[in-house]
């Protein structure tokens, strides 16, 4: 995976962007709650398919969460379902989340 990758919180956008020598190539779009981030959208730009960036966002955002010690809503099927490939990352998920009943926060 060639390229300079930089991880920046936009939080004026409120999203992470990943940046691949300068181009951006992929953000997650997130909401905060109280002690809790909410991941609800995934998108890698098409001309950086098949790059890692869907991978690298994910673990990038999910350890900025570990961070700041953040509990995860992951509403975006797509960091679900890398939580579910990288299990050392399910702690993050707030216990209480699921996806049919999302609690209050």
């Amino acid at each position: 995976m060639p390229g300079k990758r930089r991880l920046t919180d936009v939080t004026a956008r409120h999203r992470f962007e990943l940046d691949i020598d300068g181009a951006l190539a992929g953000f997650v779009t997130y909401s905060l709650h109280a002690g809790i981030i909410a991941f609800n959208h995934t998108e890698t730009l098409p001309e950086f398919a098949g790059q890692g960036v869907g991978g690298d966002l994910a673990r990038g955002v999910l350890d900025e969460a570990r961070a700041r010690h953040l509990k995860v809503w992951p509403r975006c099927l797509f960091i679900n379902a890398w939580i579910g490939k990288h299990p050392d990352f399910a702690d993050l998920v707030d216990p209480e989340w699921s996806t049919e009943r999302e609690p209050a926060g």
